[in-house]
Parts: C-alpha cells; sequence; structure tokens
C-alpha cells in the first residue's frame, strides 16, 4: 500500500475544502464566538490553517514540546493572511510528504509539556490525527458561519446552501 501517495490526496482534497471555507471567511468577525467557552472565530481559523503543516513537523521531528517554545501559534487578522498561511502550510506538507519514505511512517512522535508525553503515536498515526483534526475544526467553524448566516460551501457534497458538486 502506498500510504504517502493516499496522504498526499487527502491532505489536497481537505486544502480544496478548507480554502473554499476561507475564501468567504468573514472581516469584521474575527472575535465571534458563539459561547464563551469557545475558541474565537480568527484563532479558530488560524489553527486549521497551522496543523496543515503538522505532517511536515511530524515527519522532520520525534515531538514538539509546548513548554520548550518548539511553537507558537501565530496571530492572523486578515483573510489574506489566512489563505497566506493555509497555503504556505499545505505546501510544506506535499513536500515533506514527497520527501518520506513509506518506512518513516513507523517511526513514533509525541507531543510533550515539559518532557512529560501527553500523546504518543507512530508518524502514520499523527498525521491521520491531523488529518482528522482539519475535518473537525473546519466542521466548528461551518457552524460559526452558519450561526452567523455565512453561506456555507459544501465539503464532501453539496450543502444547504451551495447544492452543486
Amino acid at each position: 500500500m502506498d500510504t504517502l501517495s493516499q496522504f498526499k490526496d487527502e491532505l489536497e482534497a481537505e486544502y480544496q475544502t478548507t480554502r473554499k471555507f476561507f475564501e468567504v471567511y468573514p472581516e469584521g468577525k474575527n472575535d465571534y464566538a458563539p459561547h464563551e467557552k469557545s475558541m474565537k472565530m480568527m484563532p479558530l481559523a488560524t489553527h486549521i490553517s497551522e496543523i496543515f503543516g503538522w505532517p511536515d513537523v511530524m515527519l522532520k521531528t520525534s515531538d514538539l514540546d509546548f513548554a520548550k517554545g518548539d511553537f507558537q501559534p501565530k496571530h492572523l487578522s486578515t483573510k489574506e493572511d489566512l489563505l497566506q498561511t493555509l497555503d504556505e502550510n499545505f505546501k510544506s506538507a506535499q513536500a515533506a510528504l514527497d520527501n518520506a519514505k513509506e518506512e518513516n511512517l513507523n517511526d513514533t512522535w509525541a507531543l510533550k509539556n515539559n518532557g512529560h508525553e501527553v500523546a504518543k503515536w507512530s508518524k502514520y498515526g499523527s498525521i491521520r490525527h491531523s488529518l482528522n483534526q482539519i475535518t473537525h475544526h473546519r466542521a466548528q467553524l461551518g457552524v460559526y458561519y452558519r450561526l452567523n448566516d455565512i453561506p456555507l460551501p459544501g465539503s464532501y457534497g453539496p450543502s444547504a446552501d451551495h447544492q452543486s458538486f
């Protein structure tokens, strides 16, 4: 089985769908959140755009330790910044998948906090998790859009707002 090419195909499909969502991102709604415990709209969208870069990080490292400052989320403020970050991270993930070998997917990768392992997967599992995170958070963004009367693009087929495939 050629898992890397399957990941590339899936990443491409998720990128195209996410790009449609970001193209209709509403200016002036960056601080919208449906609940006090919910992430605000722009940080949520930024997080989605950054997840696209995770396969690159995962294939080039063995772990990510938040306490060491290995990762600092970006603070974006415009739709253009959001689209640019998405495009850059997608391209870096594509390149990483192009340069990887199937056996690299068997290596382990972990999330840590000050040396403590929070989660650990094979690199296959960590990339699969990141793809699931894209879908999960984009669905959240779709709820935010719906609550703000922003027509939803289709994800895996038509939406109530866009009936064509």
